[in-house]
């Protein structure tokens, strides 16, 4: 593989090609985490669903490169959507793609008419607290009242313009 630019596109979440890739974050999750620890195991098949919600893929020459997905939070009327399950295959780490499909995620909730997002990530998981500190998401204390978090997650908050 020559490592060509990437391909970014929304996939169904029961496709094989997300499926695979939630499959191989969930893997490193528990290898980090322990066995169904850190809320590996916490996504339902309904949560990227259009219209609300929606999982990017990316593949480079065809294979599966990375992916990401954004999913509502709390009340929709809100507007607050969560993303979850940035994973980029350990070869292409430090390519930028992880930084493309954050772009990519933004500009999809965007379009979803999404307000603001959020994200956690777990204490095992320094270069994502560094990514999403490079890329000027701000760290925050807590989630929206009626979020779901982990006692011991970094959380983040991006207010988006659109």
């Amino acid at each position: 593989m020559d490592d060509g630019p990437a391909v970014i596109a929304a996939e169904p979440f029961a496709a094989p090609g997300p499926q695979s890739l939630v499959l191989a974050a969930r893997d490193e999750f528990d290898r980090l985490y322990g066995v169904g620890g850190r809320g590996a195991h916490d996504l339902a098949p309904t949560d990227f669903d259009p219209p609300r919600g929606a999982y990017l893929v990316a593949r480079v020459d065809g294979h599966l490169a990375g992916g990401v997905g954004v999913r509502p939070i709390v009340a929709p009327e809100l507007r607050y959507a969560e993303v979850k399950r940035l994973w980029i295959r350990p070869d292409l780490r430090r390519s930028g793609l992880a930084t493309r499909l954050m772009a990519a995620v933004e500009a999809l909730a965007v379009e979803l008419g999404y307000s603001t997002l959020f994200l956690e990530t777990g204490p095992r998981q320094p270069g994502a607290r560094a990514l999403y500190d490079g890329l000027g998401w701000e760290r925050i204390d807590a989630y929206p009242e009626g979020a779901h978090v982990h006692d011991e997650g970094t959380r983040f908050r991006r207010r988006l313009t659109g």
